[in-house]
């Protein structure tokens, strides 16, 4: 099944290039895309992006398609900040997705102190070598394990898998989640959800921020890492150097607004816009 959408506000480029997921590919002449057990295959003609998937309610939920952008950017745009106009133009097909919450703790604690391409190569290989083969369109791809995979693992496969010091958190927080589940974690406030995911073994406040947004949907949050710092002091004339302290400031400006202007800002001074 396929489905499509305006291009003007849904750039797969964009989406899938901002930091917020790992788990896609060059695929043809767009991105194959995964979700927990689920794929897609995604493109753009720059009229129409049209998404294939034997999963379509999930992944047209999963783009947030049922979401009007254009009074997102028409109120970044009305901030009087030369950056993030410039980024909220240039990238208004930028989305902010709804992913799969036990696969963004887990990712997300793999995220620490990592790049981008690790990242993605050590999630690669935990889902090879935990997750079930599966095909696609001819394609063949892997689910993200179910955590009675992941506990049952151990700390070395973490190990060997490249995942370094965070193996003991995957570890612990697998079994973690074995024990409790995450559904006690829903219906909490922004705060709340952070100070409980803060208790978990290897997750820090940016960790906990990017799972609260990208998993839980709490676009309130608002992550801060080095190119946020930078934005901070130099678009908004900041001079904080607490990371907590600066999450704070912009929560506070920004409100339920937060984490899209988080990721106009992030993708814009990555991209030296």
């Amino acid at each position: 099944m396929k489905f499509d959408y305006n291009a003007e506000y849904f750039d797969p480029e964009h989406v899938l290039e901002c930091g917020q997921i790992f788990r896609f590919e060059p695929y043809r002449e767009g991105y194959f895309v995964h979700s927990a057990d689920k794929a897609c295959y995604v493109r753009t003609d720059g009229i129409k992006t049209i998404v294939e998937s034997e999963d379509s309610d999930y992944f047209y939920e999963f783009f947030d398609l049922n979401r009007d952008y254009s009074e997102i950017i028409d109120y970044a745009k009305s901030l009087g900040v030369p950056l993030l106009s410039r980024s909220a133009e240039k990238y208004k097909g930028l989305r902010l997705l709804n992913q799969n919450r036990e696969e963004m703790l887990y990712s997300f604690i793999i995220s620490q102190n990592n790049n981008i391409p690790r990242i993605k190569g050590i999630i690669s290989r935990i889902c090879a070598g935990l997750g079930e083969k599966r095909d696609f369109g001819g394609k063949e791809y892997y689910t993200f394990p179910t955590t009675a995979k992941l506990d049952g693992a151990g700390k070395e496969f973490f190990k060997t898998a490249g995942c370094g010091y965070r193996d003991v958190y995957l570890a612990e927080t697998s079994r973690r989640i074995l024990n409790e589940g995450i559904k006690d974690l829903d219906g909490l406030s922004t705060e709340e959800l952070k100070k409980r995911l803060l208790s978990y073994k290897g997750v820090g406040g940016k960790v906990a921020d990017c799972i609260a947004l990208f998993g839980f949907g709490k676009r309130d949050s608002f992550p801060v890492d080095t190119w946020i710092e930078q934005a901070y002091r130099e678009d908004f004339n900041g001079e904080l150097t607490d990371r907590n302290k600066i999450t704070a400031y912009f929560q506070e400006l920004f409100k339920d607004k937060s984490g899209y202007i988080q990721q106009y800002l992030f993708y814009g001074k990555r991209q030296n816009l």
